[in-house]
């Protein structure tokens, strides 16, 4: 492949030795990373990139960090912005590189905030705080919004909370800027949701709990009416191969193949550290699980495929490891192809094409 791509890193920096995002070149032929860098940034929790790729946000101890992504894949701190609570532990960009998404974990908010043209962000354009209580289990107790995300013709935004366990659906008033409860996906007690993502069609929202070690998979369709919608279930799938103690495994990222119709799910599990492959049939959008293999590391938090769909590369948070692997998409085989780096409490990868390459 004659693109370039580069890879970023998010670490805490409290702990251990790591600055904030580690940057790597990439090697998409031999699927491996190789570190270049250190930008300094204050316990990155989460990165993001924009959708026209120009652009990579951070989450930060002071809220929102952005860069600018320069051809060589070096980064330009281009603004920090305030949220006006406590530390998020998610991001997402809206299609048109408009908004951002950010979740709060720790206060239970969703912050929807106005992305400016050059890529730094803006003002904050509306804030919602989730209210009520879970069960008496710990991380099911209190709020805390785990995902939150627009869909792609902006009318509407869901968040995800693993506390309440429960997905409240908004409506999005451009005109007003404001997000509008319409509706409330109840999930079972206990489950934690954590991460949804919409099929690129939008017919179909795929929705892994934490806590549960369950994809759901949801039909998703408008109605006549501004407010009508259409959730329905039409699956619920494990996260890995059942095994004799389920009770020490957690559900932890979700993410579709890079192919324009998403015909891969992948998803990791702490616990049993195992990446878990699935087939997703684009028709019907249900999955077939192929594979779950486990990843040389500990606490798989996030991992990132690269763009030949033929490797990918999962960041282990507690034994501080980057490890890689070819997929064999046929047998669901993860077969490890390269030694492992070295990156302090690796949180979140982040690949983006180079800007010459685009």
């Amino acid at each position: 492949m004659k693109e370039k791509y580069m890879a970023y890193i998010g670490s805490y920096s409290y702990t251990g030795h790591a600055k904030g995002i580690t940057v790597c070149d990439v090697d998409v032929e031999k699927g491996i990373l190789t570190k270049r860098t250190e930008i300094e940034v204050n316990n990155s929790s989460y990165l993001v990139a924009s959708r026209d790729q120009r652009t990579l946000y951070s989450i930060a101890d002071e809220g929102i960090v952005s860069f600018r992504i320069l051809e060589n894949g070096a980064l330009s701190k281009l603004n920090t912005r305030n949220i006006r609570g406590m530390r998020g532990c998610h991001l997402a960009v809206d299609k048109n590189d408009e908004y951002l998404m950010v979740s709060g974990y720790h206060d239970g908010k969703a912050t929807l905030l106005k992305l400016e043209k050059d890529g730094s962000v803006g003002p904050i354009v509306d804030g919602v705080y989730d209210k009520g209580i879970g069960s008496v289990a710990e991380r099911t107790f209190r709020p805390h919004v785990s995902c939150a995300r627009m869909t792609d013709d902006q009318k509407y935004i869901l968040v995800a909370d693993l506390g309440i366990d429960q997905v409240k659906v908004f409506r999005f008033d451009k005109a007003d800027g404001k997000m509008r409860q319409i509706d409330t996906i109840r999930c079972q007690l206990k489950s934690g949701p954590r991460h949804f993502r919409f099929s690129p069609d939008r017919k179909f929202l795929y929705l892994m709990y934490e806590v549960k070690n369950v994809i759901d998979v949801y039909r998703f369709s408008e109605g006549k009416g501004p407010n009508e919608i259409s959730i329905e279930k039409i699956q619920e799938i494990s996260t890995y191969i059942e095994e004799a103690d389920s009770s020490l495994i957690a559900a932890v990222q979700m993410r579709f193949s890079p192919d324009k119709d998403a015909k891969h799910l992948f998803c990791s599990n702490a616990g049993n550290d195992t990446v878990t492959i699935f087939d997703r049939d684009v028709e019907t959008g249900l999955l077939t699980m192929k594979g779950s293999l486990p990843i040389g590391g500990v606490y798989p938090k996030d991992f990132c495929i690269f763009p030949d769909e033929k490797h990918i590369a999962v960041a282990n948070h507690e034994s501080g490891s980057v490890t890689f692997f070819n997929v064999h998409y046929d047998t669901g085989l993860l077969v490890m192809s390269a030694r492992d780096i070295q990156v302090d409490e690796p949180n979140c990868i982040c690949m983006v094409k180079l800007p010459a390459n685009r």
